[in-house]
């Protein structure tokens, strides 16, 4: 089974539902495939405040059905379907919807984001959006004047850190290593930050609390004779040890780095491939925000408005 299509959109979340839009109302016809998560991360985020043009805040669900359903009044044809392979070796590029159905399309759009890794214990998954997040830039603001703890050594987890002592009381900074992997300006700040304890040599065994994070389990040392479990007490465990770009169906065809986010050219969204384009988090290691998902979904439809012409 195959259909041609005038623009393909891969992904959903800010970048896809905007490149949707103005694709839509550029009268490109775009088809978007939502992906395995509909509307992306930001619908198991609570609560927005930083996006412009909600004052009163908005939830990460409610914000990405507005956006579908801007996307969807201009016309957009918005389907259920993940992405599970593509030929990217000549137009028109081909991609396989769901491992059966094939899509032709003359421009595509890739915004499949990146999955924020997790350490695997159930209670990440239990207090999500409840004291656990992946993002201190979004999240960090509900927790001022609290306390807090970190999980990472690099510089992601060191600027995350910085961020958070900004806002709140105290922040445990807790690292698997006896040292940390930032580069050394990076780990002076932390070290000798006034807010930030550093707990090395440290693993989280779980978290725990009644209706929201109230403290975690932790070990040092583990598995030495020196082993010693204890628990802080926090408010808030944020994840500081990298994404994985859900980028591995282009391999093949487009430039990633050593991570797998998808190389793009300058400030565009243009990859090495024409008339093929990479927007939000998949091509992004560095930001990661909705605004900025959101804007490279227009960049993204402008540029392929144009390669069309």
């Amino acid at each position: 089974m195959s259909e041609k299509v005038n623009c393909l959109i891969i992904g959903s979340g800010p970048a896809g539902y905007t490149a949707a839009i103005y694709t839509s109302r550029a009268n490109l016809s775009p088809v978007l495939y939502e992906g395995i998560q509909p509307g992306g991360q930001l619908t198991t985020t609570n609560e927005i405040e930083n996006f412009p043009g909600y004052p009163e805040g908005i939830t990460g669900f409610q914000m990405m059905e507005d956006l579908k359903k801007q996307a969807a009044k201009f016309g957009a044809d918005i389907r259920s379907g993940i992405a599970t392979s593509c030929d990217l070796s000549q137009s028109p590029y081909k991609v396989t919807i769901d491992g059966e159905k094939q899509i032709e399309t003359k421009v595509l759009i890739i915004c499949t984001g990146a999955a924020a890794k997790y350490l695997g214990i159930p209670d990440e998954v239990k207090y999500s959006g409840i004291g656990v997040s992946a993002c201190a830039t979004c999240d960090g603001f509900f927790y001022r004047k609290k306390t807090v703890a970190i999980v990472g050594g690099g510089d992601t987890a060191c600027e995350e850190a910085i961020y958070l002592a900004g806002l709140a009381n105290k922040v445990y900074m807790i690292v698997r290593k006896d040292y940390l992997r930032a580069t050394k300006i990076m780990q002076e700040r932390v070290l000798n930050h006034p807010k930030i304890e550093m707990l090395f040599n440290t693993n989280t065994l779980g978290l725990f609390g009644e209706k929201a994070v109230e403290g975690a389990h932790l070990v040092r040392h583990a598995g030495t004779p020196q082993e010693e479990k204890f628990d802080i007490a926090i408010d808030g465990f944020f994840l500081a040890i990298g994404h994985t770009p859900n980028s591995e169906i282009f391999k093949d065809y487009l430039e990633r780095d050593e991570t797998g986010y998808i190389k793009t050219q300058g400030r565009s969204t243009k990859t090495a491939v024409p008339g093929v384009f990479a927007a939000g988090d998949v091509a992004d290691p560095h930001y990661r925000q909705a605004i900025t998902a959101a804007g490279s979904g227009c960049i993204a439809a402008i540029e392929a408005e144009r390669y069309l012409l």
